[in-house]
């Protein structure tokens, strides 16, 4: 059993093994109750617990992904007294998932989702079969986006569900680099996911707002170069592929580069050259052909793998390569 230390930011995880009862046990419900989540957790039947917690904190959002089970998380009449008025949007990821807020119940199937609040009475399920992953935002926050939010509690979320995706994909994403951004990062990323959530939960009028303000397009765009990242050692990558499995056209994808001051091209050949400068400086490369870096990294073409790379970095990989094994 382990407890790690809650920090401001980043990710972390605290996880339990074994029987709902002793010092162990107590010290993981202590880390969730009084720690992060602000909740209790005990067993449904079974007296034994299997179950791991990841979490993320980005500025003011926390991200939880529970695994395992069977456990249930409690919002109990004890806890309100903290006085949290957090928002909590819980996203069922597979099986089914019994949510409760007061009287109401709610069952989630696999990409659904929907809103509670951290000053009512609740419970979420996790057993074998389900999973869930929960974003906690200040209630201020959803409320300045989506004035309206308080609206959509305990209930089911949106029709649309490309929108639901690309939540889900955007709480991944922000999971995964989570330890690398700065604080200023951290705000970016904490304010782009509250405005997708805003567009879920609020008025038209709300969601016509929101996409003018341009954080739906800063979303769509890290979501294009997240996986432009992912298959860099693809040679044929191009934007139309990407545009497809992003859901836009090839023109949308190109104005999204366009307002950031660059092109898809330009991105892909900056992000390739930064990769290939990595593998050349890694220590598991110091014997490997520059010719296998270039095309792992997606380079067809040596030769513009070569002018490239010495337009860029003012040495070759080969003069790079050498300098290191040097050193």
């Amino acid at each position: 059993m382990l407890v790690s230390e809650m920090p401001a930011s980043g990710r972390f995880s605290i996880f339990h093994r074994g029987l709902a009862r002793g010092p162990d046990y107590e010290a993981w419900r202590e880390g969730i109750w009084r720690g992060f989540c602000r909740l209790d957790v005990g067993p449904i039947e079974d007296k034994y617990i299997d179950c791991r917690n990841e979490f993320a904190q980005l500025h003011s959002v926390a991200i939880a992904t529970p695994r395992g089970g069977p456990v249930r998380f409690a919002r109990t009449r004890n806890l309100l007294g903290d006085g949290c008025d957090d928002m909590v949007l819980i996203a069922a990821t597979h099986g089914q998932v019994r949510v409760t807020q007061g009287s109401k119940t709610i069952d989630l199937a696999a990409g659904q989702m929907c809103l509670t609040e951290m000053n009512a009475v609740g419970t979420a399920d996790l057993d074998k079969t389900s999973g869930f992953t929960t974003t906690r935002f200040p209630r201020r926050l959803l409320l300045k986006v989506a004035p309206s939010a308080e609206t959509q509690l305990a209930r089911l979320l949106g029709h649309d569900w490309a929108l639901r995706r690309m939540i889900e994909r955007y709480l991944g994403l922000c999971y995964d680099v989570a330890d690398s951004l700065d604080e200023l990062g951290q705000k970016a990323a904490s304010q782009h996911l509250a405005d997708l959530v805003g567009l879920l939960l609020g008025t038209n009028a709300e969601q016509k707002e929101l996409i003018g303000q341009g954080g739906f397009a800063n979303v769509r765009l890290n979501l294009v170069k997240a996986d432009i990242l992912q298959n860099l050692d693809k040679g044929d990558l191009t934007i139309k592929a990407v545009a497809r499995t992003n859901g836009v056209s090839e023109r949308q994808a190109q104005r999204l580069f366009a307002s950031s001051g660059t092109t898809f091209s330009e991105f892909v050949l900056e992000q390739r050259l930064l990769l290939a400068r990595r593998l050349l400086l890694h220590d598991s490369a110091r014997h490997r052909k520059v010719s296998d870096i270039a095309y792992a990294v997606g380079f067809n073409d040596l030769s513009y793998f070569h002018r490239s790379f010495r337009k860029r970095f003012g040495i070759t990989p080969s003069e790079m390569q050498m300098e290191f094994g040097r050193a």
